[in-house]
């Protein structure tokens, strides 16, 4: 690839894993954006290498050897993830009006910043596209003939929006109501089963239960029909599965270091911007286990436990 220099803003948010961080951080350093922003999580006072860990990954500021005004948010004690990555997205667009983001784990393409950049320009006052993604979850199958199509689901694994949006963000969702979401979910997904995942997921981050910002973000372009744009290729690769990741914990996932391809350059739009549901099926028919469950769902003992409890219990099925 030719060399290019990133336009936009970018917020590179790391915790405690020094490798992954400096990989990630040397495709920053190729592009050179003007400003950097980085973003630290404290070290758990539970995790004895943490402090040593953290303290590497934030030596990473110190390497910047190009023209670029650098600021950073280094947190003294540990957040948990929630707390920590939204407010560090917060902090960035209270000083940017657009950007892109990369956790320390999602190593991106070359174009991943050319398609960034051009993006955030051209959508830039659309109030129906929420955001840009750079990963591609699709396993080699295009959508369309441009270089991206339009999703419902957003993926976080390298991404790109704006301050127009991320002041919407709603952490504790306070003002989705629970009556309100199955109709919402209905809507975009389709499925009784995917409707049923996501409204415990719901249910679980207005209870408190799961550490986590993205899902939250997710249900904020579910009620506000927002888009995401997703590229035909897969831009970025997730190297942090494994051993000390927060999430992402099974190295056998095959969405794990999957490989990045560069985006054919000029980018070419599509026709029409319409979420492409197919796709967002195909992807989340996986995440969700879809085709097994309604494999055993419609199993004639199935059908008649479900009809006893219909009769003579009153129960609903989901």
């Amino acid at each position: 690839m030719p060399a290019y220099k990133a336009k936009s803003p970018v917020l590179f948010i790391v915790f405690n894993r020094p490798e992954q961080a400096r990989k990630v951080f040397s495709r920053i350093r190729e592009v050179q954006p003007d400003k950097l922003y980085i973003a630290a999580d404290g070290p758990r006072a539970s995790r004895p290498g943490d402090a040593d860990a953290c303290r590497q990954v934030r030596e990473i500021a110190q390497l910047v050897d190009w023209d670029c005004e650098v600021k950073t948010r280094f947190c003294d004690v540990n957040y948990g993830c929630k707390i920590a990555v939204s407010d560090a997205i917060t902090w960035f667009f209270e000083n940017e009006p657009e950007g892109i983001i990369l956790e320390d784990d999602c190593f991106p393409a070359y174009s991943f910043f050319t398609y960034c950049d051009e993006m955030l320009e051209r959508y830039r006052n659309d109030a129906s596209i929420f955001s840009i993604t750079g990963t591609n979850l699709q396993m080699g199958r295009k959508w369309g003939d441009a270089s991206y199509y339009v999703s419902r689901y957003t993926n976080v694994w390298g991404w790109a929006t704006w301050r127009r949006v991320w002041q919407q963000y709603d952490r504790e969702l306070s003002r989705f109501p629970e009556s309100d979401v199955v109709p919402v979910l209905e809507k975009v997904f389709g499925d009784r089963f995917m409707v049923h995942d996501w409204r415990n997921i719901f249910g679980q981050l207005k209870a408190g239960n799961i550490d986590t910002w993205d899902y939250q973000f997710n249900f904020l372009s579910f009620f506000e029909n927002g888009r995401c744009l997703v590229p035909n290729v897969n831009l970025i690769s997730n190297i942090g599965f494994g051993e000390g990741a927060t999430h992402t914990t099974e190295t056998a996932n095959p969405h794990a270091a999957m490989p990045i391809v560069e985006m054919d350059l000029p980018i070419t739009h599509p026709a029409q911007m319409q979420p492409v549901r197919e796709a967002d099926f195909v992807f989340l028919s996986q995440e969700h286990d879809l085709e097994n469950r309604w494999r055993r769902y419609n199993k004639t003992t199935k059908r008649i436990k479900r009809w006893l409890k219909r009769t003579f219990l009153g129960k609903k099925d989901l």
